[in-house]
């Protein structure tokens, strides 16, 4: 008789329920056996994800490359045209927006809110500012006559007399300015490709802040801010290559002729 009851008593007892948001929301998903192998899946496909972004920008690369290896003077010149103090600006601005974004993704593991609110706030403003400062050079290169397709008039000498010197310099050098038109055809798709995928970044960091100031990441529900700290690294990680790359092809040039 008493393990029979022993045994009722146990059939009794409810199952635990699966963990919870503040709104009542399971955590868990029905496909899942826990919240440790959710976890590790979520994980797993923002990291194929990622892999397919480096798969894309890894082309351009190549293809740069390759123009780079073909046209190298061509390229020099071309990325002194191109501000590098606005680019070394970002650049900084980027490196700190990395900082707040992986602070907001620990913050949110120690369910601190009023820190994760104010590091995602942080890497809002940042990535604004860069996306702003980016804006500014673009317009410069606009009115320079330095955007293929759009304004590329910076070598017509009838649009811009004081640029015949630098013509005849490119003539002298064998260099012709569709060379140099190539170079900055790859500038403005690889810097507008990422800027593209800042404003995807910002958007989930948006709304990532929203529902911070809602609660919904201080019960242990960390992870969306962790997966989209990710990607904004891996946008961040990008930048460091194109900088170098665009930017500092043959070094800084502070003033005077082009070469």
């Amino acid at each position: 008789m008493t393990a029979e009851s022993n045994t009722l008593t146990v059939d009794k007892v409810p199952a635990s329920d699966p963990p919870s948001d503040s709104s009542g929301q399971h955590l868990l998903h029905h496909h899942f056996d826990d919240m440790a192998q959710q976890r590790e899946c979520n994980t797993l496909m923002m990291w194929a994800f990622l892999v397919t972004e480096i798969m894309m920008f890894g082309g351009l690369f190549c293809a740069y490359a390759v123009y780079r290896w073909s046209y190298p003077h061509a390229f020099a010149i071309g990325s002194h045209h191109i501000k590098w103090f606005m680019g070394s600006l970002n650049t900084g601005v980027l490196l700190v927006s990395s900082l707040t974004m992986a602070m907001a993704v620990h913050s949110a593991a120690l369910r601190n809110k009023k820190r994760l609110v104010t590091y995602l706030a942080l890497t809002l403003v940042l990535g604004w500012a860069f996306i702003g400062i980016k804006g500014i050079e673009w317009t410069q290169d606009y009115h320079e006559g330095l955007m293929p397709g759009i304004a590329w008039n910076y070598y017509d000498t009838t649009v811009h007399p004081h640029h015949t010197e630098e013509v005849q310099k490119l003539a002298d050098a064998g260099v012709s300015p569709n060379a140099v038109k190539m170079f900055m055809v790859f500038y403005f798709f690889m810097t507008g490709l990422h800027g593209i995928h800042m404003i995807i970044g910002l958007t989930l960091v948006t709304i990532l802040l929203v529902m911070a100031s809602r609660g919904k990441f201080t019960n242990g529900n960390d992870q969306p801010v962790e997966i989209s700290g990710l990607y904004w690294h891996l946008i961040d990680i990008i930048w460091i290559f194109l900088f170098p790359l665009l930017y500092l092809v043959s070094g800084i040039k502070l003033g005077g002729p082009l070469w």
